[in-house]
């Protein structure tokens, strides 16, 4: 019974360590591509404005 014990005990230190190590880059990755996909989105709607003020008729 003790032999089941310590093979469960080893099995959830295991888990408990990897879960640690994994979700810290997960995080960083995702602030950032979402750090990465704001920039992007602010660029393309400077750009749409910046046409739109381009087309725009000063002449009304």
């Amino acid at each position: 019974m003790s032999t089941g014990k310590e093979q469960l005990d080893v099995e959830d230190d295991l888990v408990a360590e990897s879960d640690d190590d994994g979700e810290a880059p997960v995080a960083e990755v995702a602030k950032t591509n979402l750090s990465k996909r704001r920039t992007i989105d602010n660029l393309l709607e400077e750009r749409r404005l910046q046409k739109q003020l381009a087309d725009y008729d000063f002449d009304l």
